[in-house]
């Protein structure tokens, strides 16, 4: 097997001290391998937003280790941490956090922007990128000249654009109506098998999760039940 792409290890996460003190993470425990589509689930509270924001280089663990390609990210300084997150993850959310008076193409663009990519360089990539997710001709259109699966669909293009080890999807179709959020999952399920993108998605729907080949349930800060299924789609 190979090594794991990301690992957790006893990880713990304390906000406030004394009587405020909360665990959010009461010492949690797994591996994704590289390639894996996996759902992270449970109920407000149980840990997975914090988990999410600590894989995403927001965060660190109060205690225990978070290792990325075997690199210890609490360790790292918080520069070294974004550097992590602009060259290494894409993320998707809820509300697509597209710019609005920004056409599709430049909020492609963006990431690699931040990137010091070349102009030609990065026209180019974001049109592909555009053209992977199904929006070929809709380069020069605005938020508010597009629905909302073209919005995802233009938030993926923007999370792709990169090529990341890892998409972290936070409630991707929780906006969108249940042909729309077919859609999207489709999409991802297609990344995911054909160019070995690593996606972890936060989401409260099982149908959703359905989608995924593993799903790990949070709860009370721990790791409830970590399934693995051959995906339903």
């Amino acid at each position: 097997m190979a090594d794991p792409l990301i690992e957790f290890e006893r990880v713990e996460r304390v906000y406030g001290r004394g009587q405020a003190e909360v665990r959010a993470l009461a010492g949690v425990d797994f591996q994704v391998q590289p390639g894996e589509f996996v759902a992270v689930m449970g109920p407000s509270g149980s840990g997975k937003s914090t988990t999410m924001n600590i894989l995403g280089c927001l965060d660190v663990p109060t205690s225990g280790t978070y290792r990325f390609r075997g690199v210890d990210v609490g360790a790292l300084t918080r520069q070294q941490r974004a550097l992590l997150r602009r060259h290494y993850l894409g993320f998707v959310f809820q509300g697509f956090n597209l710019l609005n008076r920004t056409s599709a193409i430049e909020n492609v663009e963006l990431p690699l922007v931040y990137r010091g990519t070349p102009a030609a360089e990065r026209r180019r990539r974001a049109r592909e990128a555009l053209g992977a997710v199904g929006l070929t001709g809709w380069e020069t259109h605005t938020p508010a000249e597009l629905s909302g699966g073209q919005m995802q669909r233009v938030a993926i293009a923007r999370a792709i654009v990169t090529e990341p080890s890892v998409l972290f999807a936070d409630e991707p179709t929780g906006n969108l109506d249940t042909a729309r959020s077919v859609e999207i999952m489709d999409l991802l399920v297609r990344f995911n098998r054909e160019r070995g993108l690593t996606v972890l998605m936060v989401t409260h729907e099982p149908d959703m999760a359905a989608y995924a080949s593993r799903a790990i349930h949070f709860r009370d800060g721990l790791v409830e039940h970590d399934l693995r299924s051959e995906g339903a789609h």
